[in-house]
């Protein structure tokens, strides 16, 4: 089972959103579209919030 980590290869800012699209077989530009997409729409702040505290807690 892989483990869930940030991304050395598809790195945009942290390699968060890299690293769950490597986890979990998804194509990372899809994931960060939806990414944005669901930010702007939720008034940005809880998934900014949520953003860095897994570029924090995830390992490299």
């Amino acid at each position: 089972m892989k483990q869930l980590h940030k991304s050395t290869s598809n790195r945009v800012l942290a390699g968060v959103l890299g690293g769950f699209a490597e986890r979990y077989g998804i194509d990372p530009t899809v994931l960060r579209v939806i990414y944005a997409a669901v930010t702007i729409i939720t008034a940005t702040v809880p998934l900014v919030l949520l953003y860095l505290a897994a570029a924090l807690i995830m390992p490299d």
